[in-house]
């Protein structure tokens, strides 16, 4: 969708206040907001597309007006509501008014370490052979969901070229919302910074993503 959260391109905000690497945190109720959201998503009430939606989809002026670990603890609750897993009455209170609702899975103290090793690979085997390769010309499309879409705004309808073939992937616009995996291809493609900024922009500059198969096509 269109949020607050698309920011690359817009004017207005500032400079990027930049920090060092190793500062994750700076406090410790962020270490506690991280660690809720990693629980959460393993139990398998959500997927991961579906949480990133949900931080997303803050009304603006709320999103912008939050820090990083507020808009994931945010849209936690959002998340906690619509899955039945608490009331907005038991969020309002800080506390449980009734037995808990199950849930799939449990994320145990002593499994974290091996859970986060292990990771959530999100490459799935391709149902058909990929549609571009490196070195084809690639046309975005001009698109404008009202749901998830890991597309930015900014390289909507804009040519590029294809850099490289990854593997096909969960397609983050249909599992946001209950659509399965339904897997793509995903290629890293490359736009020079004319083609998304216009003619002053710097004509040595270039800007890569990455794309599923469905956001492109042949120029």
């Amino acid at each position: 969708m269109n949020g607050a959260q698309d920011l690359g391109g817009m004017m207005g905000f500032g400079p990027i206040a930049r920090e060092p690497e190793d500062r994750r945190f700076h406090a410790d109720w962020e270490k506690r907001a991280m660690g809720l959201t990693i629980a959460m998503g393993a139990t398998g009430s959500w997927t991961i597309d579906a949480s990133r939606h949900a931080r997303e989809s803050l009304n603006p002026a709320d999103y912008l007006a939050s820090s990083y670990y507020e808009i994931w603890i945010k849209a936690v609750e959002r998340l906690s509501v619509a899955k039945g897993l608490i009331t907005r009455d038991e969020l309002r209170l800080g506390k449980a008014l009734a037995a808990p609702a199950p849930v799939k899975r449990v994320l145990r103290r002593d499994e974290v370490a091996a859970a986060l090793a292990r990771g959530t690979p999100c490459n799935r085997p391709a149902a058909s052979p990929a549609a571009f390769k490196p070195g084809d010309g690639v046309r975005t499309r001009n698109i404008n969901p009202a749901g998830h879409t890991r597309l930015p705004r900014y390289t909507r309808a804009k040519k590029g070229v294809v850099e490289r073939v990854h593997a096909a992937f969960v397609f983050p616009d249909a599992n946001a919302h209950g659509g399965g995996e339904q897997p793509q291809w995903v290629y890293t493609v490359n736009f020079s910074a004319r083609e998304l900024w216009g003619d002053a922009a710097d004509a040595e500059h270039f800007v890569s993503i990455d794309a599923w198969e469905s956001y492109l096509e042949r120029a």
